[in-house]
């Protein structure tokens, strides 16, 4: 499937980049996918092709990932910034209203325009991400955001990538590994291999409070939000107490446990495609309910 990409200026002037899979017709629901911390769009290869058979999918990559610019001010690297790039990239195509799927940060993007500006978000997936970061998880994000040295080959970052995940990840072949390096890294104009990030980022969030956010707050104010968790069995981001708790908070909120894997699902499972095409398909993004 051909993916135009589209480039388009921040409110500081930065260069930004989304791929944009144009889905069944020009006004087929929207779908948004946000990346992780020190990920980008190409995370979502297998579901937004997917998706695009019945959804307009935009997956944008966050700024200092991807193809989008790196920011000479580190300092913008937060969540608030994130999401005057989303409501830029949003209006520029047209997009008034969207369903999301945000993995870890993007979960947390997804939430807060939601409380910011709840007409414009249908419903939203979080995977494997919540109001509250358990402390280990955080700690090991810290420990590797940033600090993966440039490597000679691409099989050589499917074991750095491998050395971060495989107890994320486990079972996973060692031909899939490289996929997954391929997704996350990019060749250098001096032939090296690095992680497709600004490594900036780590350092940003290294320099916040050794405490995550309270976000608590924030979740009861998604009370009317349609809204889908998906949690890594194995996850140290989102412990299984948070999860009752949410579901305690907001008793029609849906959950599904996806087996073998922690922080976060790839997506790819048949559970989580299954799980997102039916909470998609039970209403329709565009339309408020």
């Amino acid at each position: 499937m051909f993916t135009p990409g589209y480039w388009f200026e921040s409110h500081d002037g930065l260069s930004l980049f989304s791929r944009v899979y144009a889905g069944p017709a020009a006004h087929a629901p929207v779908v948004l996918c946000l990346h992780g911390l020190m990920r980008n769009s190409r995370d979502f290869e297998d579901l937004a092709v997917h998706l695009a058979a019945r959804y307009r999918v935009i997956v944008p990559d966050v700024r200092g990932r991807g193809l989008s610019a790196r920011d000479p001010k580190p300092e913008n690297y937060q969540i608030p910034v994130y999401l005057k790039d989303l409501e830029t990239l949003m209006g520029a195509l047209g997009v008034e209203r969207a369903a999301i799927v945000g993995t870890s940060m993007g979960g947390l993007m997804a939430m807060l325009l939601a409380a910011m500006q709840p007409a414009r978000v249908a419903r939203i997936v979080l995977n494997d991400v919540g109001p509250e970061v358990d402390p280990a998880g955080l700690a090991r994000i810290r420990g590797y955001a940033g600090k993966g040295a440039p490597v000679k080959s691409w099989a050589e970052a499917a074991a750095q990538l491998r050395s971060v995940f495989a107890a994320a990840w486990p079972g996973i072949e060692p031909a899939r590994w490289e996929v997954l390096a391929h997704r996350s890294h990019r060749a250098t104009a001096s032939g090296d291999i690095e992680g497709d990030a600004d490594p900036r980022i780590g350092d940003v969030v290294r320099e916040s409070s050794s405490a995550a956010p309270d976000l608590w707050p924030l979740w009861r104010a998604l009370e009317r939000v349609p809204i889908l968790v998906l949690r890594g069995a194995l996850s140290d981001v989102l412990s299984e107490a948070t999860l009752a708790r949410m579901q305690r908070e907001k008793p029609d909120l849906q959950t599904l446990t996806i087996a073998n894997r922690g922080h976060a699902p790839l997506l790819d499972e048949p559970a989580s495609l299954a799980a997102i095409d039916a909470f998609l398909g039970a209403g329709s993004p565009a339309t408020p309910p």
